[in-house]
């Protein structure tokens, strides 16, 4: 039996940053060695950062990656590291380098390549077509594959274990959706019992525009049971030792034969293998490295997770210090600014309260409340004065009807110039407060509660807004969030005793719909089978399709769901089926 130490180097690089990307992989580099590591193992694209999108449209970007990878090559010295980064020849691929005693040994390119929902992967690579190479690291067969190869079930990993590897590694940027994990975990259980290998998984951690990558990076054993698990959200080098069985045995009495028999009868052929490092294993004389499997997040906890993770690196990545929000008393409002302190702290977020003649008392002291509770800024704005002069202004033009919605928005768009102005002034980024249920049916003003530079709750339904507000309470050794916002019914106070529920169906019947409409790409047809009723079902799908406009002037905001707006959901804004 062979003992492989290996680090699972779980870390948060920054799109295009080389210099960063390689100072924090040669830290982390430093300390494997240090713990004496035979091998360590780094995420997808850790040079240059994932998803690197057009910046892969630049020769010199290109370059200057590959420079950033010979500076990786160049530090490792006992412990081989396995680091992502993109490769060039007559193509570009997404690749994967083993550097070993000061030079980068081999290279393995990425087999599959997604190119569905926010992946872009086959307008930028070629499909790599290496052999199922295997690396001999500490006197243990390593086969190394990429994110996308290990969800093909008859891919790569499956082609590595028929060459006779008995370690794979898996370099991964899979962005985080709720309930993901356990999909993840289930799923590389299956690769490893099925290939009968030990399965090394590393995801990269961190917030990058919409998309947030929640790391959870786990190492299996060859039977398919997890023996270690990096916790989500947080940067994390997880140091395992893998006890390494033969495992011909187990292979010798699948009843499913070998893998050989049914898919691979020339591959196997094509096999090189290397020495990446030296023998024996120094790890074998050290004791053992505890596992340690970080618990699973329960639902509330883990979106509330990837909200702070991605609000706090978008705004830290951008170079931003400041936030500014419109604090109207309302829940959205509330839950934004909850989570920006606890992002960046309270001292760099500013409250804006701006009342106008239909604010309710409740909402203005409920504003007060909050901010007091997170010890934030609040200053007060009225926008009355503004407000009554854009009346008195329009009025000539407005002769002869009645008032409206365009009364009502005038007060959004006011609103919206005042933070606007604020951020001009100060510097802050305006976070905008809308959920995903508003922004799915286009309740919201054009250029007054949708402006802003990031929105925090762009894919959180109005239900789950409530719920997290509520398991935000339960943190900490007092409540934030006064009780008075969470049980009054929600309102835009644009007119007098507005509530929501006027204009639109009550959240515990929209929700629902827009989830089948959005998420699982239900028709109207489809969603009334499932129990809904027609009537409102067609008025919904009707006000979704008929604010993709809005959407698409609307600002990027955290993806939490299996579909979100933006890059991940793109229909046409001219669009004629119904």
């Amino acid at each position: 039996m062979a003992r492989l130490r290996i680090a699972s180097c779980q870390l948060n690089t920054r799109v295009g940053d080389l210099d960063f990307n390689v100072a924090v992989i040669l830290d982390a580099l430093e300390r494997a060695e240090s713990a004496n590591c035979d091998l360590a193992v780094f995420p997808e694209l850790t040079i240059t950062g994932y998803p690197p999108e057009d910046l892969l449209l630049k020769p010199g970007f290109i370059a200057d990656n590959l420079v950033g990878l010979e500076k990786v090559a160049a530090a490792t010295r006992n412990c081989v590291a396995v680091v992502g980064f993109v490769d060039r020849g007559r193509d570009l691929f997404n690749a994967a380098a083993i550097c070993s005693n000061g030079e980068v040994v081999g290279v393995y390119r990425k087999r599959e390549l997604p190119n569905y929902a926010v992946f872009d992967e086959a307008r930028y690579f070629a499909r790599g077509d290496s052999p199922a190479q295997l690396w001999s690291i500490g006197g243990v067969s390593v086969g190394v594959s990429i994110c996308e190869d290990a969800w093909n079930p008859a891919g790569p990993i499956l082609d590595q274990a028929d060459s006779g590897a008995e370690v794979i590694v898996n370099l991964n940027a899979s962005p985080y959706a709720e309930a993901k994990l356990g999909r993840r975990e289930r799923m590389m259980s299956a690769r490893a019992s099925d290939s009968s290998c030990a399965l090394v998984y590393v995801n990269q951690v961190g917030g990058q525009d919409e998309l947030v990558f929640d790391g959870g990076s786990m190492v299996f054993d060859a039977h398919g049971e997890l023996l270690a698990r990096s916790p989500q959200f947080e940067e994390d080098l997880m140091i395992v030792d893998l006890e390494v069985e033969p495992v011909y045995r187990k292979r010798l009495l699948d009843p499913r034969g070998r893998p050989s028999d049914k898919l691979l009868p020339v591959e196997a052929a094509l096999v090189e293998e290397r020495e990446a490092s030296r023998t024996p294993n120094a790890a074998d004389d050290a004791p053992l490295a505890p596992n340690v499997v970080a618990p699973e997040l329960d639902a509330d906890a883990e979106v509330y997770s990837a909200l702070v993770l991605g609000t706090r690196d978008y705004l830290v990545k951008n170079g931003f210090t400041d936030v500014v929000i419109g604090l109207s008393g309302g829940i959205d409002s509330t839950l934004v600014a909850t989570i920006a302190v606890d992002a960046i702290g309270p001292d760099r977020v500013h409250g804006v309260s701006m009342p106008s003649r239909y604010s309710s008392d409740h909402s203005k002291s409920d504003a007060v409340l909050l901010a007091h509770n997170l010890g934030i800024e609040l200053r007060t704005i009225p926008i009355e004065a503004a407000h009554s002069s854009m009346l008195e202004m329009l009025a000539p033009s407005f002769e002869g009807r009645d008032e409206d919605l365009t009364e009502e928005n005038l007060q959004s768009r006011l609103r919206g110039l005042t933070l606007m102005a604020l951020s001009n002034k100060f510097g802050w980024i305006v976070l905008s407060t809308g959920n995903k249920s508003e922004v799915a049916v286009g309740y919201a003003t054009l250029y007054g509660d949708t402006v802003g530079g990031y929105s925090v709750l762009k894919d959180v339904y109005k239900t789950r807004v409530y719920d997290l507000c509520r398991w935000r309470n339960t943190q900490g050794s007092s409540p934030v969030i006064p009780d008075g916002v969470i049980t009054k019914p929600p309102s835009a106070e644009l007119r007098p005793d507005q509530r929501d529920d006027q204009s639109l169906p009550p959240y515990e019947v929209l929700d629902p719909i827009l989830e089948g409409y959005i998420e699982s790409d239900h028709t109207v047809a489809e969603l009334v089978a499932h129990g809904h009723d027609r009537a409102i079902v067609e008025r919904v799908a009707r006000l979704v399709d008929n604010a993709e406009y809005k959407r698409r002037q609307s600002p990027i905001g955290v993806k939490a769901s299996a579909k979100a707006f933006g890059k991940d959901r793109r229909l046409p804004i001219t669009n004629g089926y119904r």
